[in-house]
């Protein structure tokens, strides 16, 4: 039945009627004429309640101005009675409305806010209120004879007492509104015990604050050193700012608000209105400067998720090729075993016709055609890393085995958790490997190849650090057969040497550098397992949703 009933429009906006009114009361209470955080709370309501309800928050805070036009029309007059009685947001709604029609400073549900057009909005909302508080000077009766009416200081007091109280407010219920919007309890809760701006305005900015008025407090009335407690009040505000953009300059522009008001020594001090003025242009700066770093901010995290998802895509398009590869080479590896068969079918129908044929020769052109597919077979993609492994493929596969036919010295430590990498992440190594070999033998200046792999994992990440020392050995060097090394470790690469070394390694967030040693030279490179939200490559080389 309760639910039914807040279906009727009618019952939805005497609640918003009342429930505005009694949050008026109470901002009322707590607020001065130099210091209207009324204002704040008006305008924040006339940003953010639709405007079927605008009619219902007038009435909610005509209902204070009516009764106080009737109580004091008495004593100042009728027709300051009756001006009285229309209140601050029927002046200011005509701005807001225009300026959420022609110029929103506030777009979807509050997640994007122009800061510019915000603090335009506030100056413009606080014009309006100040014009509709000068107005009733024009028509007060019974003001003492010696009482002389300063029409530009009033304005000028009126008017920062209203911005500084919007500062105050507005900024501090968007923010509130971004948080809670659209979010239910326990994320709520998770987002207040997690939040770094609740826990440096907490445990520092407030701390500053409370120093400060330790300060002012404990100073005469108008002493210098109260004065300057006040203005300092805007440091924290700038401090804030620059961590949390204008998050945190709406935190710290609210606390040191009232800090400044809390040292007032007495109504329409000079000294605290010079104090509010300094402290709204501070909060005022710092939270366009804050939007803008806060865009900024936007702007630089967006560019790191499209590095990430750019690097992810590279990463896959690695994947895919090398499945590619791997077919390929089980296709080769499958002709070579119809090569086999077909030389057999073909020697026995030739032995059949010919008893005393000499197939010697026949074989051996046949094993010769067997081991060149095989070879080719394993440099598109290594049978050892697909049957055994990286570790055995580093130490016994097509590689090595190259390597010490020719004459070359060549040995592989690896160490580490190898079965936590991804599959692509094995073949970019083993490939890197394979690519600095190449172009080191193909100087023709090396004899020993030593390298070591390392597997590391790091705040759950996994990172490979490759170290290939290349030296030469000159009584060693005269003993490599180039002229069959060269080619067989060539067909193995794709032909870019160091380049391609180092665009692998960038694939996967790696660095490259070379550096001269004894004898020779060492190549350093380190790669860094891919990690994309949402997408991960399993060790089994298989794309998965996380």
């Amino acid at each position: 039945m309760g639910k039914g009933l807040w279906e009727r429009p009618w019952v939805r906006h005497v609640a918003v009627a009342v429930g505005y009114g009694v949050t008026y009361l109470a901002f009322r209470e707590i607020s001065l004429a130099q210091w209207e955080i009324t204002a704040g709370l008006r305008l924040a309501v006339l940003l953010l309640v639709p405007y079927r309800y605008w009619a219902a928050l007038i009435v909610g805070e005509s209902a204070y101005y009516i009764t106080v036009g009737y109580v004091c029309s008495s004593v100042w007059g009728v027709e300051w009675g009756l001006g009285c009685a229309i209140p601050g947001i029927a002046y200011a709604a005509p701005v807001i409305y225009w300026v959420r029609k022609r110029w929103p400073p506030v777009l979807r549900n509050a997640t994007y806010i122009n800061m510019g057009r915000l603090l335009t909005c506030a100056l413009l909302a606080s014009v309006a209120v100040t014009l509709r508080n000068l107005s009733l000077f024009f028509v007060i009766k019974n003001l003492p004879a010696d009482y002389v009416v300063n029409y530009y200081k009033l304005a000028s007091d009126y008017f920062i007492g209203n911005y500084l109280g919007i500062l105050t407010v507005m900024p501090l219920a968007l923010l509130g509104y971004q948080k809670v919007i659209g979010k239910n309890w326990p994320e709520l809760q998770n987002g207040i015990e997690n939040s770094r701006l609740l826990f440096e305005s907490v445990c520092l900015g407030l701390p500053v604050l409370a120093l400060l008025l330790w300060i002012g407090i404990n100073a005469p009335p108008h002493a210098p050193a109260r004065q300057m407690a006040q203005v300092a009040m805007f440091l924290p505000v700038v401090w804030l700012a620059f961590r949390h953009g204008w998050q945190g300059a709406a935190t710290g522009g609210a606390a040191a608000s009232c800090a400044v008001m809390w040292l007032m020594p007495q109504l329409w001090d000079p000294m605290t209105i010079q104090a509010e003025a300094i402290v709204a242009f501070a909060i005022s700066t710092m939270l366009i400067m804050g939007a803008r770093i806060g865009s900024l901010d936007k702007h630089v995290e967006q560019e790191r998720i499209d590095v990430r998802t750019a690097l992810a895509l590279a990463q896959r398009n690695v994947y895919l090729g090398e499945m590619q590869l791997r077919m390929t080479s089980q296709a080769l590896e499958q002709i070579k075993e119809s090569v086999q068969a077909g030389f057999a079918m073909m020697m026995g129908r030739l032995r059949h016709l010919q008893p005393a044929v000499d197939d010697r020769g026949y074989q051996r052109y046949a094993l010769v055609a067997q081991d060149q597919l095989h070879c080719l077979a394993d440099s598109l993609y290594p049978v050892a890393l697909r049957e055994r492994g990286l570790p055995s493929a580093l130490r016994e596969g097509g590689l090595p085995q190259v390597l010490r036919d020719s004459g070359l010295t060549y040995s592989c430590d690896l160490r580490g958790p190898v079965s936590k990498l991804s599959h692509a992440l094995r073949m970019t190594i083993y490939r890197i490997i394979w690519e600095a070999a190449a172009d080191a033998c193909m100087k023709r200046n090396v004899s020993d190849i030593r390298i070591h792999v390392r597997v590391a994992e790091r705040r759950g990440r996994i990172g490979v650090l490759i170290v290939a020392r290349f030296r030469m050995y000159p009584a060693q060097l005269a003993f490599v057969d180039w002229d069959e090394l060269v080619p067989r470790i060539v067909r193995g690469t794709s032909g870019l040497g160091l380049r391609a070394v180092r665009d692998r390694a960038a694939i996967f967030e790696g660095r490259t550098r070379i550096q001269s040693i004894a004898s020779g030279h060492q190549l350093s490179i380190l790669l860094v397992d891919p990690i994309v939200p949402g997408v991960a490559i399993s060790p089994a080389g298989q794309w998965t949703e996380c």
